[in-house]
This record gives C-alpha cells, sequence and structure tokens, in this order.
C-alpha cells in the first residue's frame, strides 16, 4: 500500500468518528482536511466529487472512497473506505448492544435529545462549506439556497430541482451570461 494511501486512512479514521447524523455531517471537516491541510484537491474539485456521489446510488460517505480514488486510485479509495466506515461500523456495534439493553434510560433519551442539535449544526456546517465553495458565483449561490428553501418549503421533487438548476446554467451561458 502507497505511503499516501496511509496518510488517506490516517486522515479519515477519526473523521469517521464523528458522523453524527450520517456522512454529511463530516463534509466540513473533509474539506479542511483534503483541501485546506492536505492541499490533495482543490475546493472545485472538492465540490465536483460532493456532487457526483450524492447522485450516486448509496450511502453519502461515498465521497470518501470518490475521494481516495481520485487522490491514490485504487489503494486510496480503499483507504478512504476503510477510514470513514471501519470505526464507525465497531462503534455502532457496540452503541448498539448497550442501547438494547438501556432501552428507554432516562440517559439514552437525554443523550438522543442532545445529539439532535450537534447533528444539526454539523449538516449546516458543510452546507456552509459547500456553497462557499462554489464555482459558480452568486449565480450558483442562489440557486443552492433556492433549493434549499424550495425542498424545506414544499415536497418537491429534487430530480425537479436539479433539472431546474441545470436549465438555468444552460440557458445562462446560452446568454453568454455565465
Amino acid at each position: 500500500m502507497p505511503a499516501i494511501a496511509l496518510s488517506i486512512l490516517a486522515v479519515f479514521l477519526p473523521l469517521s468518528l464523528v458522523t453524527i447524523g450520517g456522512g454529511q455531517s463530516a463534509v466540513a471537516d473533509m474539506h479542511r482536511q483534503i483541501v485546506d491541510v492536505h492541499g490533495w484537491m482543490s475546493a472545485t474539485q472538492f465540490v465536483d466529487a460532493f456532487a457526483i456521489s450524492r447522485l450516486a446510488p448509496g450511502p453519502g460517505s461515498l465521497l470518501a472512497t470518490l475521494i481516495g480514488w481520485r487522490i491514490a486510485g485504487f489503494w486510496g479509495a480503499l483507504a478512504a473506505t476503510i477510514g470513514i466506515f471501519g470505526p464507525t461500523a465497531l462503534l455502532i456495534y457496540g452503541v448498539a448492544h448497550i442501547w438494547s439493553r438501556f432501552e428507554g434510560a432516562r440517559l439514552l433519551k437525554a443523550l438522543e435529545k442532545g445529539l439532535r442539535p450537534v447533528a444539526a449544526g454539523m449538516i449546516l456546517a458543510a452546507s456552509y462549506v459547500l456553497i462557499n465553495a462554489l464555482d459558480s458565483g452568486w449565480i450558483g449561490r442562489g440557486l443552492a439556497l433556492a433549493s434549499t428553501a424550495l425542498l424545506m418549503a414544499t415536497p418537491v421533487n429534487p430530480l425537479l430541482l436539479i433539472g431546474g438548476g441545470a436549465s438555468c446554467f444552460v440557458l445562462l451561458h446560452m446568454a453568454a451570461l455565465v
């Protein structure tokens, strides 16, 4: 295994343990590690990888696999996948045993209530990082915010928003505004 793959593993192992609320919650720190600290990708490349990982079926944490592949090919993808899924899988196995044993306990209910805002905050941080890294100026940021508002306020199908956003950029590009 190449040395870069070991470095990738070292980055993703601790990130695995902060994926409270799902893989989306670690995106902000993934960005910081991959783009700012190690310089393995540019901010634009990171956002592109994020977009591709969102379109692919499967868990959102597959972003790590895609990043690993982009950085170091097969070995990078393997290291990132093991790093992001391994520790969490082991932790969840142990936590599930404890949770089932003490189901309904006041301490567990309090823990669940306390983790909800933490997960929401981490997901908001990821959204902030991704919007700032967009390489499409104010138009892209506006579309991202409008899409978020529509998703929160209506039961609109996300595929319609993706198609609508793409159409907006095609039309603006044809009009030479982008």
